[in-house]
C-alpha cells in the first residue's frame, strides 16, 4: 500500500490551469477607464430564454433522485433534435444526458476503461480538456492532425472537433469519412466534439460524425458529444449529452450509474424545452453573427489576420508584429482580454482566440478601442 508520501494525486498529472496565467493581463485590462472587455472565455452572457426558465421552475419540486439515463421524454427530444436539425437518426436509447460536455470530455477515457499503456489522440490545436481527460485516466495524450503521424499506434480513443475550438475550422465530408474508415479498420473509438455544430457562418455546413453520408448509416464505434451552453445559453445549467453507438452508450450509462453522474431533474426539463424549440436558438445565433462581424472587421482594420473561423464562437487571430502573448499584452493595454493561442497547443504560438460572446455594449467598446490602435 502506498504511503501518503508515495501517493501521487491526480492533480499532479495535470498542467497548470491555463487561465490562471492570464491573471496579470486581466488586471491590466481591468484598469481601463471604461472597464474590461473580456473576450477570453466563450461564456454566454445573454438571458436564458423564458420558456427554458419556465420549464426549470415547473420541475423544481422534484425531491427524488433523477435518472442517470434521463427521462424517456428527454431522450426522445435529443433524438428528435438530431433528426430535425442534423439529419441524424439515433434511437432515443442510444442517447445519454451529461452534466455539461466538459465533464464527459474529461472523464470519457476513464469511463471507456482506458489507462496506462493506452493512447488518447486529439488535434494539435485543441480544447485542453482532451489532454486532461487522458491524464486523469493515466493514458498517454498525443496531439496529431494527421492519422499517418500515428504510424502503427492504435489509440484507445480518437477525438475530433468540428467546428473546432479554438480555430473555427470545419472538417469536410471526405475528411470525416476517412477518419471513420481508418478508425473502424483498427477498432478505434472516435469521439466527435460537436458543441458548435449549429454555429456555422461561411463555407461548408458542419456535419455530425453520425450523419449517414459520413458513417454509412452505422454508428458503430462513434460517439457525438453535444452541449446546450452555446446554443441555448445554458452554460450555468450544465446541460449536455452524448449519442451514437448503442453499445458504447450503454457502457457509459452503467459506469455513470455507479458514479452518481446524474443531470438534475429540473435541468433535464429545461434541456427538453431547449431541444424542442429552434426559434430561440436562431435568435441567439443572429446575435452572435452581428458581434462576429463587428469584431472581425475591427480586428482586421487594426492589423490582425483572421484564420479559419468559419464556424464556432471565436475568431482565430494573429498579428505580424506579435506572438500570442504579445497580442495579449497589446490588447490588454486597451482593456481587451483575449486568450493566447498556446493554451490550445504549441501550434498556436502566434495566435489569439477572440470570443464574441460579450454583450453588444462590450463588443461596441472593443470595436472602439481597436480603432484607436
Amino acid at each position: 500500500m502506498a504511503t501518503m508520501a508515495e501517493r501521487r494525486p491526480v492533480a499532479d498529472r495535470l498542467p497548470t490551469f491555463p487561465w490562471d496565467r492570464l491573471a496579470p493581463y486581466k488586471e491590466t485590462a481591468a484598469q481601463h477607464p471604461d472597464g474590461i472587455v473580456d473576450l477570453s472565455v466563450g461564456t454566454p452572457v445573454d438571458p436564458v430564454p423564458p420558456r427554458l426558465r419556465a420549464a426549470l421552475a415547473e420541475a423544481a419540486d422534484t425531491p427524488g433522485y433523477p435518472q442517470t439515463y434521463g427521462t424517456r421524454a428527454l431522450r426522445e427530444s435529443i433524438s428528435g433534435w438530431l433528426a430535425r436539425r442534423h439529419q441524424v437518426q439515433v434511437d432515443p436509447d442510444a442517447t445519454l444526458p451529461t452534466i455539461g460536455s466538459k465533464e464527459l470530455v474529461a472523464w470519457l477515457p476513464t469511463l471507456l476503461g482506458l489507462g496506462p499503456g493506452d493512447t488518447v489522440v486529439f488535434p494539435e490545436l485543441a480544447y485542453p480538456t482532451y489532454d486532461v481527460g487522458a491524464r486523469i485516466a493515466g493514458a498517454t495524450p498525443v496531439a496529431a492532425d494527421s492519422l499517418t503521424q500515428l504510424g502503427p499506434v492504435r489509440p484507445g480513443l480518437l477525438w475530433i472537433n468540428s467546428p473546432a475550438n479554438p480555430t473555427g475550422r470545419v472538417l469536410g465530408l471526405e475528411h470525416l469519412r476517412k477518419v471513420v474508415s481508418w478508425a473502424r479498420e483498427r477498432g478505434v473509438v472516435v469521439a466527435s466534439d460537436e458543441c458548435y455544430l449549429e454555429l456555422g457562418w461561411e463555407g461548408e455546413r458542419p456535419l455530425s460524425i453520425l450523419h449517414p453520408e459520413v458513417c454509412g448509416g452505422s454508428h458503430e464505434g462513434l460517439l457525438a458529444v453535444h452541449s446546450l451552453s452555446k446554443r441555448s445559453n445554458l452554460a450555468g445549467y450544465r446541460a449536455g449529452f452524448v449519442a451514437g453507438d448503442p453499445a458504447l452508450v450503454q457502457q457509459l450509462l452503467q459506469a455513470r450509474k455507479h458514479a452518481g453522474m446524474m443531470v438534475p431533474a429540473p435541468v433535464q426539463a429545461a434541456m427538453r424545452a431547449a431541444l424542442d424549440d429552434d426559434e430561440h436558438a436562431e435568435e441567439q445565433k443572429q446575435r452572435y453573427a452581428a458581434r462576429r462581424t463587428q469584431l472581425r472587421d475591427a480586428l482586421e482594420k487594426a492589423g490582425w489576420q483572421i484564420t479559419h473561423s468559419e464556424a464556432g464562437l471565436y475568431l482565430w487571430a494573429s498579428h505580424p508584429d506579435y506572438d500570442a502573448w504579445g497580442s495579449v499584452r497589446v490588447l490588454a493595454e486597451q482593456g481587451i482580454l483575449v486568450a493566447p493561442g498556446e493554451f490550445y497547443g504549441p501550434a498556436g504560438a502566434r495566435h489569439v482566440r477572440v470570443a464574441f460572446t460579450a454583450t453588444d455594449e462590450r463588443v461596441a467598446a472593443a470595436v472602439k478601442r481597436l480603432a484607436e490602435l
